[in-house]
């Protein structure tokens, strides 16, 4: 931390000029959703202190981390470098055994009440029961020790948000989720397996900037990157709303990029930013590859299966069964195409119409002018 007390203080350190600093800063407020107005804000917040992290692993396959470390905008390197000051990460640390863990120890001494507590993967809530190991020590103790002093607790994935596949039947270590172990603390949760790169730097970014945690909906996730559903993002939805839908992936509808919500996509029940941010610098997405949506930012998602399997009912839309939609969807289609076909002979016969009386006064005028030169 010496030395890196603000992202400004860094960017004078290393000879970059103020006007760079304030290009980042432009680029951080728009990363973030946030109005122009709010740039001088940003500025301001990134000339503070770096914010200290302490990033803990449970059960989960790292995958998160691996999603991390490819974000785009901001860079994840910028964000470990420049934007936080990540002091213990066990996957990411060039450190470890004692040493680390008695780094761990200090950190959470000298920062209490200050730091940034990341968690990725679910936790087996019996600390006698052997399952997840660290240092010695059970997972539920240390994150529950890290949690009693952290600032702010970010869940990462959705082990560690709803206990994800950890926690699917038959779960065999109990494994729950952070919200069932940690009590009287606010957790923000950032599901998906993995979440989008953007998504997780952007959410400890904003934290960064502003010292505050986003706005937040009903399951504590960050509005700004879980407010909609994929569905109404989607690129196919115009398919959808046309009843047009994909049977087999290899049938002509899915050739044509027809909806998949007949091959199990839960796109219209999963909250998420998929069809708008996507991944690997919004090059493409599940949907986009031509694979429906398996929900994984949902709860449970992992035993709401089969996948493959459509949904029952379509949540939000008032219509019910999709194949009423379908029947709806070509009703309507039906009915304006009449109604386009009777309008536009209308107005052929009107305009033929027109044409004949404007050649019939052009001749009659023409006459009129030869009779007038006689």
């Amino acid at each position: 931390m010496e030395g890196y007390d603000s992202i400004w203080d860094m960017y004078k350190k290393k000879g970059i000029s103020r006007r760079s600093f304030i290009k980042t800063c432009t680029a951080m407020t728009a990363l973030l959703g946030l109005a122009p107005a709010m740039l001088p804000e940003v500025v301001k917040a990134a000339e503070k202190r770096l914010p200290v992290v302490i990033w803990l692993h449970g059960h989960e396959c790292t995958g998160c981390s691996e999603a991390f470390l490819r974000s785009g905008a901001p860079l994840t390197s910028d964000v470990v470098l420049n934007m936080i000051a990540l002091e213990y990460d066990d996957t990411l640390g060039a450190a470890s055994g004692e040493p680390f863990e008695n780094h761990l120890q200090e950190i959470m001494k000298t920062y209490k009440g200050q730091y940034i507590l990341a968690v990725e993967g679910a936790a087996p809530p019996d600390p006698k029961g052997g399952f997840c190991m660290v240092g010695g020590r059970s997972f539920v103790e240390e994150v529950k020790e890290a949690a009693a002093g952290a600032a702010a607790i970010i869940a990462y994935g959705s082990c560690a948000a709803w206990g994800g596949i950890q926690a699917a039947r038959p779960n065999p270590t109990q494994a729950v989720s952070l919200n069932e172990i940690i009590d009287n603390k606010h957790i923000v949760n950032v599901p998906g397996c993995p979440p989008i790169p953007e998504v997780m730097t952007g959410v400890i970014a904003h934290y960064a900037m502003f010292g505050n945690l986003p706005p937040l909906d009903n399951r504590n996730c960050p509005k700004q990157f879980f407010g909609n559903r994929i569905h109404d993002t989607c690129y196919r939805r115009p398919f959808f709303d046309a009843g047009m839908f994909a049977n087999d992936f290899n049938d002509a509808g899915a050739r044509a990029g027809w909806c998949l919500y007949k091959l199990g996509c839960r796109g219209p029940e999963t909250y998420a930013s998929c069809g708008n941010m996507r991944w690997w610098n919004g090059l493409s997405y599940p949907i986009q590859s031509g694979h429906g949506c398996i929900g994984c930012t949902s709860k449970n998602f992992w035993d709401n299966d089969p996948f493959y399997t459509r949904l029952p009912e379509v949540a939000g839309l008032g219509l019910g069964n999709i194949d009423k939609i379908g029947a709806v969807a070509t009703g309507a289609l039906a009915v304006g195409i009449t109604a386009h076909l009777a309008t536009s002979a209308v107005q052929k016969r009107r305009r033929d119409q027109k044409e004949l009386e404007d050649e019939k006064k052009a001749a009659e005028e023409a006459e009129r002018m030869s009779r007038g030169k006689d």
